[in-house]
């Protein structure tokens, strides 16, 4: 990457709003899991990498949730728990047994609430 592409790539990270920066993190997971199932190979190392990316960034958004200081509505900070629930447990259970066709719900979600925290929904 060149310097100014650098110098880009910093300021924007300075620059993005904490919406901003959990949108392209929950699109980043999404990009794991999608190739995933684009290369799929049930017995590839890559499954676990993108599974534990989704399952560390959902745990600190249910840690945020929790978190008697968040800012935001309990009615939303006990849907985000709800949501993470079903993560973590899908997660866990695609882990054990990976399928395929199981990790598009995980990969919805982090879009849909991807394009909702960009204002695109």
């Amino acid at each position: 990457m060149s310097y100014a592409a650098n110098a880009y790539a910093r300021t924007a990270r300075t620059t993005a709003s904490p919406r901003d920066i959990e949108a392209q993190a929950l699109l980043k997971a999404a990009s794991k899991l999608q190739d995933v199932v684009d290369r799929w190979d049930s017995s590839s190392a890559r499954i676990n990498e993108a599974l534990m990316f989704n399952r560390k960034l959902w745990t600190i958004f249910l840690t945020e949730a929790v978190n008697d200081e968040n800012p935001q509505g309990i009615e939303l900070r006990q849907s985000i728990v709800n949501i993470g629930t079903f993560v973590m447990t899908r997660t866990v259970e695609l882990q054990l047994n990976p399928e395929r066709e199981a990790l598009k719900p995980l990969i919805d979600i982090n879009r849909n609430l991807a394009a909702g925290l960009s204002g695109q929904s």
